[in-house]
């Protein structure tokens, strides 16, 4: 596989929402599997495929090397915690940027394989938070969105002196 070059912020790219996999076949894979490969060289553990410019609806989480990758197409959250926890988020789109975001604890989302079936999955805590993280950029609204405004200009501040 390959590792594919990843849109830096402030690309409008990163805006962009993606549309659902309609196709499930070898390309898919590949384009799967080069997300996996492109996360691990950033390094990082969860990314979608808009981060790489490719506007679908595809995202690849590995929160532990001994679990390994997963893969998730169309993911969709059906529920929602009232109970949140706040937790460092940052993006392989924007290296050294990190912040605390607080998001619901537990969730339900729904998500395709890469054949194409039908999964439900309950998440919490860190694996909660990553689903909600890279979702959220599949609808095209960027991590830094989930900050005040004073806590994101700070931090776009420090993050372009620090480029």
């Amino acid at each position: 596989m390959a590792v594919r070059s990843i849109l830096k912020y402030p690309d409008p790219g990163l805006s962009t929402p993606c549309t659902p996999v309609t196709v499930f076949d070898g390309s898919l894979t590949a384009l799967a599997h080069d997300l996996l490969d492109t996360m691990r060289a950033a390094p990082g553990v969860g990314i979608t495929a808009a981060h790489i410019g490719v506007f679908t609806r595809l995202v690849v989480l590995e929160l532990s090397r001994e679990i390994g990758p997963r893969f998730y197409v169309n993911p969709e959250i059906l529920a929602l915690s009232e109970e949140t926890m706040r937790h460092t988020e940052g993006s392989v789109s924007m290296p050294g940027a990190t912040d605390d975001v607080e998001r619901p604890r537990r969730i339900r989302f729904r998500y395709q394989d890469l054949q194409g079936a039908f999964h439900d999955e309950d998440a919490e805590d860190f694996h909660a938070i990553c689903m909600q993280h890279e979702i959220d950029q599949l609808d095209g609204i960027f991590w830094l969105k989930r900050l005040s405004r004073l806590k994101r200009d700070r931090l776009i501040r420090r993050w372009e002196k620090g480029k």
